[in-house]
């Protein structure tokens, strides 16, 4: 009987987060709403409340399924490693559905802590591979080791996001490639 019940239990909670992803890559964070998602799921509000004590809870379990970080390339040469990212990150940008959701966790973490903190660490699992990069390039003396890890990674992956969600100008391997120059 208890087989049965985690069975069933599963299949509920992978039916809210599977309409509660599908809610956010619609319309964001503020388009998602628990009356909605339990008519469209159909599980009871009851049953997602005692399985996620909020909405910013569930949002926060949701958005943790948005996808992790590509693995750190290691070709044994920083421009490289950056090119193979960048690209990558370009791609996302251009294509996945969490491109389309991350603006509203932005805008929802500056009044929402508990969101805040679930959008640092998502920043955290998408720039790792980049701080990787950055440290072995480090390490063989092909980026200065006082320069700041940080500084360097905002001026490779900035441009990106302001061409995605600002200027709407195209991302193509020429833009990741002058990137690339600018900040190395």
């Amino acid at each position: 009987m208890v087989q049965i019940l985690d069975k069933r239990v599963e299949r509920s909670k992978a039916s809210v987060l599977a309409e509660t992803y599908r809610q956010l890559t619609q319309s964001g964070l503020s388009g998602v709403s628990i009356d909605e998602v339990s008519r469209a799921s159909g599980v009871s509000k009851t049953t997602i409340y005692r399985h996620w004590p909020s909405r910013s809870a569930l949002l926060i379990d949701a958005c943790s399924r948005l996808g992790g970080a590509y693995p750190p390339p290691d070709t044994g040469a920083v421009r490289a490693d950056l090119q193979v990212l960048l690209t990558n990150l370009a791609k996302q940008l251009q294509i996945a559905a969490w491109a389309s959701v991350y603006p509203s966790i932005i805008d929802a973490a500056e009044r929402d802590p508990e969101i805040a903190a679930m959008q640092c660490g998502l920043h955290e699992t998408f720039m790792a591979p980049f701080h990787l990069v950055v440290e072995r390039a480090k390490d063989r003396g092909e980026v200065e080791r006082d320069r700041s890890a940080a500084d360097l990674i905002a001026a490779a992956v900035g441009p990106l996001f302001y061409r995605r969600w600002f200027s709407k100008e195209p991302i193509n391997a020429d833009f990741v490639d002058a990137i690339i120059d600018t900040a190395i």
